[in-house]
């Protein structure tokens, strides 16, 4: 792995809270929720032919089923996404924080080259227009910077997590600059995303994917666990021009909102 990728101090072991001995009759439960998920995914996967007919709220929808259907209650407030050209950014925890993402606004996720191979869910993100990177060649990033500006001057919504990298939950990382430059190029708002997961009242770090995590530990953790809560807080958006270079869009995006928003809703998904 090339020295100059984004890291996180953040592992399994000294992060993720430790596992409570699974009850016998808690398996048939995790496994009916894996298996609810792979359905949705698979519909999914067998609906992106017809992607451009299906209505974003459905999208919508069927992102905030995958994540209940594992277990996880999830509630959204704030603003309301705008419509046209549009770069979604939020902090990254876990493979959740995806369609969490999704759920808030229908976009072409910004996603490493390892997604591709992922079990099912890569075939889902090829065919969703997903725009991979190769974090491993840093001369390929200027390349991948207009493919993202191209994609939001044609009125899409691109979807990143710029820390570069999963945390806990409890620590969080910097927001890295290039993905803003596309934005910039592009003359298109910002919209700042802040996700988080909460157990009984705390931060839970059992949804997190980090280190040398697996997916599948990480999958078991989620559908094993009982009251997880996931709390998306989609944040003012930052207008085209409302920061003059990209590492002070950066700051803005990542620095916490000091004014509610003029519009608010809450999604509670029981």
């Amino acid at each position: 792995m090339s020295a100059w990728l984004p890291t996180a101090p953040c592992t399994p072991q000294a992060c993720v809270e430790a596992s409570v001995a699974v009850r016998a009759r808690a398996v048939p439960r995790a496994l009916l929720r894996l298996g609810a998920v792979l359905l949705l995914l698979l519909a999914g996967i067998a609906l992106t032919p017809f992607g451009a007919r299906i209505p974003p709220s459905l999208v919508r929808r069927w992102c905030r089923w995958i994540v209940r259907a594992a277990g996880v209650r999830v509630r959204i407030t704030g603003t309301a996404a705008p419509t046209g050209g549009l770069l979604l950014v939020a902090n990254h925890i876990s493979w959740l924080d995806i369609p969490l993402l999704a759920a808030v606004r229908p976009a072409r996720m910004l996603a490493k080259t390892e997604v591709r191979h992922w079990p099912v869910a890569g075939v889902l993100a090829a065919r969703g227009k997903t725009l991979f990177i190769d974090r491993d060649r840093l001369r390929a990033l200027p390349d991948t910077v207009a493919r993202i500006a191209g994609a939001l001057r044609e009125g899409a919504a691109v979807a990143a997590f710029p820390e570069g990298s999963t945390w806990c939950g409890r620590a969080q990382g910097t927001f890295r600059r290039a993905v803003f430059q596309a934005a910039l190029d592009a003359g298109v708002p910002v919209q700042p995303v802040r996700i988080g997961y909460r157990l009984g009242g705390g931060t839970a770090t059992a949804p997190a994917y980090v280190g040398e995590d697996t997916l599948l530990a990480s999958l078991w953790r989620v559908a094993t666990s009982r009251g997880l809560i996931a709390e998306v807080e989609v944040r003012a958006p930052i207008p085209p021009g409302g920061s003059p270079d990209r590492r002070a869009l950066a700051r803005a995006a990542q620095q916490p909102e000091t004014a509610a928003p003029a519009w608010t809703h809450t999604v509670l998904v029981a």
